[in-house]
């Protein structure tokens, strides 16, 4: 009798084995529909075709966006762009190579520096540089009515996550007899937290004045830089000015950046520049 009860036992539970095998899972996703269909559900997902972009430490940027500036023809200050044949009239188009510096004609993402916000933003750097003693006081406010400004990404072809959102803001050259003393000139400012990779201003200092040990070392702490190795040439014509000190960076991998501290003499130009 209690083998007849176990095989009958062990019949039915055969039987309601393979019941849920076969009605289970179509039972089970019926079940979940219900939850489902007949309601609204929002999933926050990246903005089509806004991109990736890898978020690199202080020297990768600087690496990236000074490969870029070399890959094309290079906005300079007035004096500097005198010494190129050819120089006026520059455009800033895209030339060939690994890496691209070009006019970002979307316009900032929402999470960039906006249009009304760079004037301002360059300003606060600029009193930061002050403060720092980077730049002497004298040096004036920048302003939408004597500048212009333009956001730029710099991208590695070959890598596009590696890419840098930079707004250029430059003195404009609309206006006839420009007075330009204690003014800035040039500066590439990072489009994300609005520090200044680059510079030129025109100063009340002469070269005897400037420290550029000082500078670069006060500019590297404010950019949250490495320190900076010895550059191994004392070749006088890597410039245009025999005035300037130049400081190796580490890059990506084995790339480095140079980073330039120089002066225009006559026109009291204080420069700091990047390169690869």
């Amino acid at each position: 009798m209690k083998n007849n009860l176990k095989g009958i036992a062990f019949l039915l539970f055969a039987a309601l084995s393979m019941g849920l095998s076969i009605w289970g899972p179509e039972a089970l996703a019926r079940y979940k529909d219900q939850g489902i269909l007949g309601e609204a559900h929002i999933e926050i997902v990246e903005e089509a075709g806004q991109g990736y972009r890898y978020q690199m430490n202080a020297n990768e940027k600087l690496y990236i966006l000074s490969c870029c500036l070399n890959s094309q023809t290079m906005p300079e200050s007035d004096q500097n762009a005198l010494t190129h044949a050819g120089s006026e009239g520059v455009s800033y188009q895209e030339l060939e190579g690994s890496y691209a510096f070009i006019v970002n004609r979307r316009g900032p993402s929402g999470k960039e520096i906006t249009d009304e916000q760079i004037y301002e933003t360059c300003n606060e750097g600029l009193r930061t540089l002050k403060e720092l003693g980077i730049l002497p006081e004298e040096i004036k406010e920048v302003g939408a009515a004597r500048y212009d400004a333009a956001l730029y990404s710099a991208i590695d072809i070959l890598e596009p996550g590696n890419n840098v959102a930079v707004w250029k803001v430059s003195l404009s050259n609309s206006q006839q007899n420009a007075d330009k003393e204690n003014r800035l000139i040039d500066a590439y400012i990072d489009a994300d937290d609005g520090k200044l990779y680059a510079f030129y201003v025109r100063t009340p200092l002469l070269w005897e004045d400037i420290d550029p040990d000082q500078i670069v070392e006060r500019w590297r702490t404010y950019m949250g830089l490495g320190s900076p190795e010895p550059y191994d040439s004392d070749n006088p014509l890597l410039e245009t000015t025999p005035y300037f000190k130049k400081y190796v960076f580490a890059g990506m991998g084995d790339g480095k950046t140079v980073v330039t501290v120089g002066f225009y003499e006559g026109i009291n130009e204080l420069f700091l520049k990047i390169a690869q």
